[in-house]
């Protein structure tokens, strides 16, 4: 299976990330990520879908589909571009004395950030590319991971284009 991200603007209206996420599993296609926000046009949300499928002509129908919703103004397939791609994770790790130094390095070396410390654990967050968040996080599989929350991935093409005008 090979993974695509798909930049899908919508009206901004409630029920039409349900529509959206609910067309792409009643089909049976893997939903790897989703992120939602507004864009810088108030009405408008995009949504950011990294979805796997087996072939082009897959993609292909998960695009097709999505552009027949109503509220779906535009599916851009940003896989198919120059473009930039990120996801932010918080990883709660298990620290005790021995092993806070070592976290830290860790940390240090992802250049990731501690945004919150206790006697017992400390908490971690990067911003980086799926490999980076995955990498990140089998390195600190060898102490207790206690909890992680990812977002999902979002991403823009790179250059002056907007999705919108793609």
């Amino acid at each position: 299976m090979k993974r695509y991200c798909l930049a899908v603007l919508v009206d901004n209206k409630p029920g039409v990330l349900t529509h959206v996420s609910g067309l792409i599993s009643r089909r049976a296609f893997n939903i790897e990520s989703i992120s939602a926000g507004y864009t810088e046009d108030e009405d408008i949300t995009r949504i950011n879908i990294v979805v796997s499928v087996d072939s082009d002509q897959e993609l292909e129908q998960v695009k097709n589909q999505l552009a027949k919703l109503v509220d779906v103004i535009k599916v851009v397939n940003i896989s198919d571009t120059e473009h930039l791609a990120r996801e932010l994770v918080l990883i709660k790790v298990r620290a005790t004395a021995d092993t806070r130094a070592d976290i830290v390095n860790i940390v240090n070396t992802f250049r990731a950030k501690i945004v919150d410390i206790s006697r017992s654990n400390v908490v971690i967050q990067l911003t980086g590319n799926s490999k980076k968040i995955d990498a990140i996080c089998e390195v600190l599989s060898d102490y207790e991971i206690i909890e992680i929350a990812r977002t999902g991935t979002i991403a823009l093409s790179r250059g002056p284009i907007p999705a919108k005008h793609m």
